[in-house]
């Protein structure tokens, strides 16, 4: 298995991006996933420079959205327009139809208009007044959103939550790393200079040698303990679905690949386990709730031990 190019895509990202070295490889891990990501952070941490930093260096197409409140699900979609010159309807696509998508500040769109990518997410097509497009591979939503502000916004409903791959944040910068970044886009603008280092097939190929990681049966059932434990905690409502059990199993396919290797071990499991797992609990009224649901996840994780062994199936 080459990872080769996964290390450059590191490296070229990183160009921009300091530190967050944790934060890339999350990233990268769903791409080899082909899930979607949903970065939370505050403003000013670098989630909208992350998300083109890594368009940038994949040769792909890159669309954006900036939700707002007006914002329709025509806007994303696109839509039948009546052509005069041939007298027919023309359909115009939509900025969905890319193959790295940036959802900026996703929550501020109503929920109707946040609706209009659950089919795109799932099932990576697109119908409009009946009739479906099927949207290009590699297809990645890099949604984001700010914690803080309320005024404004619409939480997202649990069934788009249940399409982010993961949900996470920026990590913190420490005060070298952040002098360093102030330096580093002090005179010049790096991800203006930024060159692609990965073509749309390469991608496909990594994304179809990440199915094949190996999981052991044992690392198997390890997943399915968690998630059905997260389905008895005292306090979870609703606990993890079987869709996410499925993302489980892919997200620690994909780590373990970004790791280099050619099949999973425990560690690849936990590292994921918070980001797969946390934004699908539903927690029990009064709880606070994402880092009620982070502890939750943690909880289980450290609850259920395994014997240690060769995981490589050899």
């Amino acid at each position: 298995m080459d990872t080769g190019i996964l290390q450059t895509l590191k490296e070229n990202v990183s160009k921009v991006i300091v530190g967050n070295e944790r934060t890339i490889e999350l990233l990268l891990t769903c791409i080899l996933a082909k899930g979607h990501v949903l970065l939370e952070d505050v403003p000013g941490t670098g989630k909208t420079v992350m998300a083109k930093s890594l368009a940038k260096s994949v040769q792909a197409d890159f669309g954006r959205i900036q939700f707002t409140p007006d914002l329709l699900p025509s806007d994303v979609t696109g839509l039948n327009y009546f052509d005069a010159k041939t007298g027919d309807f023309t359909f115009s696509k939509g900025p969905v139809f890319c193959n790295i998508l940036l959802a900026d500040e996703i929550n501020r769109a109503t929920p109707k208009t946040q609706s209009s990518l659950l089919e795109c997410m799932a099932e990576r097509q697109v119908t409009v007044d009946g009739v479906t497009r099927a949207l290009e591979e590699p297809f990645l939503v890099i949604a984001t959103q700010n914690p803080l502000e309320t005024l404004g916004t619409f939480p997202l409903p649990e069934a788009q939550m249940d399409r982010f791959l993961m949900q996470f944040s920026m990590e913190e910068l420490g005060s070298g790393q952040e002098r360093a970044m102030v330096e580093r886009f002090l005179v010049n603008e790096p991800l203006e200079e930024l060159k692609p280092v990965c073509g749309r097939e390469e991608l496909a190929d990594m994304q179809e040698q990440c199915t094949k990681v190996y999981v052991h049966s044992d690392l198997l059932d390890y997943i399915v303990r968690v998630v059905h434990a997260s389905r008895k905690h005292s306090k979870v409502e609703n606990g993890v679905s079987p869709r996410g059990t499925l993302a489980f199993v892919r997200a620690s396919q994909g780590y373990a690949m970004v790791r280099g290797r050619e099949y999973v071990v425990p560690e690849d499991i936990k590292a994921v386990a918070v980001p797969v797992l946390a934004h699908r609990l539903s927690l029990s009224a009064g709880a606070d709730m994402r880092r009620s649901a982070e502890q939750v996840i943690e909880d289980i994780i450290s609850s259920i031990t395994l014997p240690t062994e060769d995981w490589s199936g050899r």
